[in-house]
């Protein structure tokens, strides 16, 4: 009998010990996918949430990031996560307007924002709220929103005044809103790849783009501008997602767990992003390679004046009530 208790003992000891082993040998594995360089305010937080959610989940989730567009470029990475090549993107809201979701376009208005406290009456509040739950009928689920910052505009030559634009080929992401804000300062807008830019700067494909510092750094695109104009114009943030039908499908605990890892990487990301864009600015401005430009505020508002064309053209495109309930929360007056 002593012994069977025994040979009882260490059955359960051994089985007890296996599990944690099976665990770690067969997680569950999420594909994070984005195409920004790791040490952005991004790739900061994609990193960080991975650690949380490893170690959170005593290793019954393995978080595989891919950065500087490794696995899916701009245009690839939103149809991989609905045929569910990747489980989670952190794309910038841009990208939403071509997916059929005008709506995120509200954020590509220039000079909505004048600061994060108003940005985040919006990204933080039932507008953003209520915007990322539209993502659903698309088979997607929006987690939350992480910032990178405020804009800069560049170029190889000074752009102070809205007529300095007048002719040249400024990258943008593909939106109709940018699209109307470089027209409506006489630039020509080109649609990119984020990870094609540096390139095509240097050989002339187009003269200048619009970047908060972060990226406009990381990517070395200061190297091949001569002029950086600090205009805070527009704001870039991304809004993070995964496959609604993969993420529905995981254990219940660990889709609790995920989320509250989510949570605290997002104030993670918002905290470092205007910490990062200002030590950015720095680097750039210690290179040499680029001049920084500061706006008058005359000058600010003549570019405010002009680019105002950009709501008027997309108040319907996007819809007048979202527009109206940013400009409520923001205090924007056209």
């Amino acid at each position: 009998m002593k012994l069977n208790g025994y040979l009882k003992s260490l059955v359960i000891g051994t089985i007890a010990l296996a599990l944690p082993l099976t665990a770690q040998a067969n997680p569950i594995v999420i594909k994070f996918s984005h195409v920004v360089a790791q040490h952005t305010p991004k790739g900061q937080a994609a990193e960080y949430f991975k650690k949380l959610a490893e170690e959170r989940t005593k290793g019954r989730v393995k978080i595989e990031v891919y950065p500087n567009s490794q696995l899916f470029k701009d245009k690839e990475e939103m149809e991989a996560l609905q045929m569910g090549s990747v489980q989670m993107l952190a794309p910038s809201l841009a990208k939403f307007g071509p997916l059929g979701l005008k709506e995120f376009e509200v954020f590509d208005l220039p000079f909505i924002f004048d600061n994060y406290a108003e940005l985040h009456k919006v990204t933080q509040g039932p507008v953003g709220a209520k915007l990322l739950h539209k993502l659903e009928s698309k088979g997607l689920m929006g987690l939350a929103y992480w910032d990178n910052g405020f804009k800069v505009m560049s170029a190889n030559k000074p752009l102070k005044e809205p007529g300095d634009f007048r002719g040249l080929k400024m990258r943008i992401q593909s939106s109709k809103v940018l699209d109307s804000e470089m027209r409506s300062v006489g630039a020509m807008p080109q649609v990119m790849a984020f990870s094609e830019v540096y390139q095509a700067l240097q050989t002339g494909v187009v003269d200048g783009t619009e970047n908060p510092p972060s990226n406009l750094y990381t990517q070395k695109m200061h190297e091949v501008q001569k002029y950086v104009t600090l205009s805070n114009h527009g704001y870039l943030g991304y809004a993070v997602l995964v496959n609604k039908k993969f993420w529905m499908g995981l254990p219940a605990d660990i889709r609790t767990i995920l989320d509250g890892c989510m949570k605290d990487a997002t104030k993670f990301a918002n905290d470092i992003a205007q910490k990062d864009n200002e030590e950015a600015l720095a680097a750039v401005k210690k290179s040499g390679r680029s001049q920084l430009i500061t706006l008058t505020p005359q000058q600010k508002e003549a570019w405010k004046k002009a680019m105002d064309k950009a709501h008027k053209e997309n108040m319907s495109r996007i819809g007048a009530d979202v527009v109206k309930e940013v400009y409520k929360e923001t205090g924007y007056k056209p």
